[in-house]
């Protein structure tokens, strides 16, 4: 009974209920959502125009209609009237030609004879029946050549390339030529001149780091020699249960 009666200390830390801004108030505005326990303000709507079949059928105009002058009771007036149009184009217009359009310079003269007259027309289309080859279309072979073996023909030569193998130039020995020596360098047996090269240029070795100008520093802000007051810090909740930093002290 003495274990039982042993209250457990509540830890902030393992409780995992709600925060305050879980919790959702009833609204206090409007008719529909509003808090019970609140006094409600009267609230008003806008209502739709109501249905009625008199107003449907009554189609009559109103005190404003305009009567057009020019209607009469015997109906529209007779005066005429004007637009601004263009002018239309005679469909009945005959298209005369003028004296320059007539060429009696290629008029044959009448009661004259005249000459044959002949013109180039256009390829006939071809026909069935026409399957009969042109002459330019048998090949004679050539008799130039020994390339028909049934036909006399003379002699035949042909021009080849140098062989290597076999030829009056082949080097049969393989003894390399005059060129293929390296020739002794002079320096290597006589007094070698002086030789010079020309290199990049060096720079002196100093300090290339970024170093901070006159107007980088702000000393209106150096409060170390000044007197000021107190100062606090908003720092992070650190939880109960993480080990305290203990430092060894000689």
């Amino acid at each position: 009974m003495g274990d039982e009666d042993k209250k457990v200390p509540i830890i902030a830390a393992r409780e995992r209920g709600p925060g305050p801004g879980r919790y959702a108030l009833p609204n206090t505005t409007g008719y529909a959502t509003h808090d019970p326990t609140k006094k409600k303000a009267p609230a008003y709507s806008f209502g739709s125009r109501l249905e009625n079949t008199m107003f449907k059928k009554d189609c009559s105009p109103g005190p404003g209609y305009f009567i057009d002058a020019r209607i009469s009771r015997a109906g529209r007036d007779g005066t005429p009237s004007y637009s601004i149009l263009g002018r239309q184009k005679d469909p009945n217009l005959v298209q005369t030609p003028a004296p320059g359009a007539y060429s009696p310079e290629k008029v044959h003269p009448q009661g004259e004879r005249h000459a044959p007259a002949y013109s180039m027309a256009m390829r006939t289309r071809y026909r069935k029946r026409d399957s009969t080859p042109a002459p330019n279309v048998y090949t004679i072979p050539t008799f130039l050549g020994s390339r028909i073996p049934t036909k006399m023909n003379s002699a035949s030569f042909s021009m080849t390339g140098r062989s290597k193998t076999g030829g009056f130039s082949e080097d049969l020995a393989r003894a390399p030529g005059p060129g293929a020596y390296q020739h002794v360098r002079p320096d290597a047996t006589k007094r070698k001149s002086p030789a010079y090269s020309m290199l990049g240029r060096s720079y002196m070795p100093g300090d290339s780091t970024m170093k901070p100008g006159p107007g980088a520093y702000s000393p209106e802000r150096v409060m170390v020699n000044k007197t000021r007051g107190s100062s606090f810090s908003l720092g992070i909740r650190h939880s109960e249960y993480i080990t305290p930093l203990i430092v060894e002290v000689e």
